[in-house]
């Protein structure tokens, strides 16, 4: 039986680890490359992949260490109000950086160029390395496999819940590349213009959305120390 409550909050946490410019620029400059087809299904099929790993790899290690992830418990309010904090400061810094450098592209957008230019199993790996090394992003894996825990679902359904918040994680990198497949030369004016888009706004984009998920995490964990 699926809980409507926890597909949107999953959904929701996806949604962030989505808004993530670096990769969305990524997989443009890939898709506006050579092979844009094979370079960017393979780019996309490894996020897809890293993302319901570590998320399954997450909910593995819970269940081993007998976590208490229901609402109110110490350890979820403990992920809750780090979670919130780190997110609101690491919001902070991206919305500062974002008015420092609001007359030119990030200090990332070089080295996007040149990650994109990398033989394809090279640039796989850092993909993948990027994604779970990113802070925000592993707080935000961290959450979702709270909620699937405290939900005390069956194996199956943890695996389809993980594999949800696996493509909501993966939305924004999955349409650019289905435009394609279906018309490259009818979209490929919108994904220059996207790609100049996140290279100018990249971190205002990426600390609003923090903000946003950090106020609410952080909000959860006052909550329940209420």
């Amino acid at each position: 039986m699926t809980d409507p409550g926890l597909w949107t909050e999953l959904l929701a946490y996806g949604a962030g680890v989505a808004l993530s410019p670096i990769h969305i620029v990524l997989i443009l400059l890939l898709l506006l490359g050579s092979s844009p087809l094979k370079r960017g299904g393979f780019f996309l099929l490894g996020w897809l992949l890293t993302s319901g790993l570590v998320v399954i790899g997450l909910l593995t290690i819970g269940h081993g260490l007998l976590l208490d992830m229901s609402h109110g418990s110490q350890h979820r309010t403990g992920l809750d109000l780090i979670a919130g904090g780190a997110l609101v400061a690491l919001g902070g810094r991206e919305l500062i950086r974002a008015v420092l450098h609001d007359d030119g592209p990030p200090g990332w957008a070089k080295s996007v160029d040149r990650f994109a230019a990398m033989p394809l199993p090279l640039l796989l790996l850092i993909s993948s390395l990027t994604e779970v090394i990113s802070p925000d992003d592993l707080l935000l894996f961290a959450k979702c496999s709270a909620v699937i825990l405290a939900a005390g679902l069956p194996l199956g359904a943890e695996i389809a819940y993980s594999l949800e918040f696996s493509l909501a994680s993966s939305l924004l990198l999955i349409v650019p590349f289905t435009a394609v497949l279906i018309g490259r030369q009818r979209v490929l004016p919108w994904l220059q213009k996207g790609k100049t888009i996140l290279l100018n706004r990249g971190e205002l984009v990426l600390g609003s959305v923090s903000l946003l998920l950090g106020g609410y995490l952080g909000w959860q964990g006052i909550t329940a120390l209420i």
